[in-house]
């Protein structure tokens, strides 16, 4: 960055979309679940937007959502009501959306950030709800013409919004920010929160301005993010090409901007609209909503243990340090696979405490595992439908008990993965199980030492590695199945001629 382009501080905002989990629509009685169904066959007037309907707003989308501002802290609106917001979008299906206004669900709430090992709060100025709009196919026909196809399935499915306050100072800021948000809604269970199938969806609004100076140069919206690396990536980018046209003397437009991902690039969509271009009004078919205080008090009475306090609950009752509770935690599914293993390992055999068998667990999800889910690019649920936490736990306790050893639990482990048999079929069809006969290793550390004279040398010259280097060499011609104490016992005991 050039002497120019420093001296000015980047302001983000975030506006995310996450698609809410009900079995129907928000305005009409068509179901949610049109991911897999063929196109335009989740459809009635309604969300057609026919003339003459009339919608009828989803009593669960209304919960979901208060559920989530509960959760993110915010006040609840007495009386909320729906609004018309109007644009001509060919995905818009009526020529407006129902959404909210100018009286939410929910408004001033906050999320807490750890970075650095420090806190931060990050506003949140409203949760409302609205509905979702129909999907665009981007087509080229055979003559190279450029076309777009309707799939009206997604228009009406109940869409929950989360705008924060401008409080994010970096791209890395707004993707812890993501992490934590997308994690308490898996947590409430109220949005399956895929970014890949759209039902998370990140807006970022950002800004750069002076330093020390409270006046913010023109607002860019920035779009077609769907994952957190691409938030990450696309405002880092962002952020660059605002410092360098200030510094240039160049004047800075309020547009909408499009993330190429492929490119590494933002490219310039349309001019930014204001609140009164959308021509806002009070929807006319629908009534105020009146939220009675008994009714959101018993929606919070059903809010699950969220992030934070099933963290520290961790570190209480397991004695997990902050590193492995807040991995465990971000995912609620890898936090409950940790807990079922964790009541499958703990006792017999060898009487594991349950703080033994936490760390245990932790040390099998935030290592081999972690591996395999990232090296296939999958999720926990996905590995727990090969590796169960029960069978993780046993092969927990091959290894405790001595059976097999360390090394051999990993590739084990793989091989559970990769075929989905038990460990104990896995000892039975193959020699997995550690060697321990003293006969038998005293034989293999004997043609090592034969077959290695000048490491036998270094070591009677007071060589350390030497010994290590033995050592490796027998567990390579055991397949790591050699007990490694016991070798390391005979082979000193040899090299020293004892």
């Amino acid at each position: 960055m050039t002497k120019g382009e420093t001296g000015y501080e980047t302001v983000i905002g975030l506006e995310v979309h996450a698609q809410l989990r009900t079995k129907s629509k928000m305005f009409c009685r068509c179901r949610a679940d049109y991911a897999n169904a063929p196109p335009n066959t989740h459809v009635c007037p309604v969300c057609l937007g026919l003339p003459g309907v009339l919608p009828v707003i989803n009593q669960q989308a209304v919960e979901y959502t208060i559920m989530t501002a509960l959760a993110l802290n915010c006040d609840i609106t007495e009386c909320t009501k729906f609004d018309r917001k109007n644009y001509p979008y060919p995905d818009l299906m009526k020529g407006y959306q129902i959404s909210q206004y100018d009286s939410p669900i929910s408004h001033h709430g906050w999320l807490t950030l750890t970075l650095n090992e420090e806190e931060k709060r990050v506003g949140i100025t409203r949760v409302h709800l609205e509905e979702d709009v129909a999907k665009l196919l981007h087509r080229t026909s055979p003559d190279g013409e450029a076309y777009s196809l309707v799939d009206v399935n997604r228009s009406g499915v109940p869409l929950m919004e989360v705008v924060s306050e401008p409080d994010l100072r970096s791209p890395e800021e707004a993707r812890q920010y993501l992490i934590k948000l997308h994690s308490i809604l898996q947590y409430l269970d109220v949005s399956t929160a895929n970014m890949e199938e759209g039902s998370f969806r990140c807006d970022a609004n950002i800004s750069i301005r002076p330093e020390a100076s409270s006046e913010l140069m023109a607002k860019v919206e920035v779009k077609n993010m769907n994952s957190f690396r691409a938030v990450y990536l696309a405002l880092e980018y962002e952020a660059k090409r605002q410092r360098k046209l200030a510094a240039e003397g160049k004047r800075l437009l309020q547009e909408t901007r499009g993330w190429v991902d492929e490119k590494g690039v933002t490219v310039s969509q349309r001019s930014k609209e204001y609140a009164h271009d959308y021509r806002y009004f009070p929807e006319p078919d629908l009534p105020p909503l009146v939220l009675s205080r008994q009714w959101v008090e018993q929606i919070r009475s059903k809010l699950p243990e969220l992030p934070e306090a099933r963290r520290d609950r961790f570190m209480t009752d397991y004695g997990l340090p902050v590193y492995d509770a807040n991995l465990l935690t971000s995912s609620k599914a890898m936090a409950d696979y940790h807990e079922a293993f964790v009541v499958r390992a703990t006792g017999e055999p060898g009487n594991i405490s349950k703080v033994d068998s936490a760390k245990i667990g932790s040390n099998w999800l935030l290592g081999e595992v972690s591996r395999i889910i990232n090296a296939d690019n999958i999720d926990i649920v996905q590995f727990g439908e090969k590796v169960s936490p029960e069978r993780l736990a046993r092969l927990s306790a091959l290894n405790l008990q001595g059976i097999v050893a360390a090394s051999t639990s990993k590739v084990m482990l793989e091989e559970m993965y990769n075929t989905g048999k038990d460990p104990d079929t896995l000892l039975q069809e193959g020699e997995l199980s550690q060697i321990s006969d003293t006969r038998a290793i005293e034989e293999a550390v004997s043609q090592i030492i034969t077959a290695n004279a000048p490491a036998v040398a270094d070591f009677k010259t007071g060589k350390e590695s030497a010994l290590k280097f033995l050592i490796g060499q027998v567990m390579k011609a055991t397949k790591g199945r050699a007990n490694p104490q016991l070798v390391n016992q005979l082979m000193k005991k040899k090299l020293e001629g004892k």
